[in-house]
């Protein structure tokens, strides 16, 4: 199974931007290797990350087979409310991994 890393701040002021960074292991497979046979090694990459902020989407990427493997990413949001924040992640071969983080707005 893949591990994700969250990084938000526990606390932000109401209107402050905040930074969120994400990290996921996965092997990411272009699908354009062969192995030492010939034989054609399958495509198995991310291809979406969806984060939203009680229940509203605030980012999303479509990643392509050049994304590398372990994908790290930055964004900012603006505080609004204290909430959840969920992060997907989707790919090929059934992969999916959901975490959340609650997130304090003073």
């Amino acid at each position: 199974m893949a591990r994700a890393v969250v990084n938000v701040p526990a606390t932000v002021k109401r209107g402050e931007v905040f930074e969120i960074r994400t990290l996921i292991q996965h092997a990411m497979e272009t699908g354009f290797r062969r192995t030492q046979l010939g034989e054609a090694i399958p495509r198995d990459i991310i291809r979406q990350f969806v984060c939203t902020y009680n229940g509203a989407e605030v980012f999303r990427a479509e990643f392509h087979p050049a994304i590398s493997a372990n994908p790290l990413l930055a964004f900012s949001a603006v505080a609004t409310e204290s909430g959840t924040l969920v992060f997907t992640w989707t790919g090929d071969r059934g992969f999916s991994v959901t975490e959340s983080v609650r997130i304090t707005v003073v």
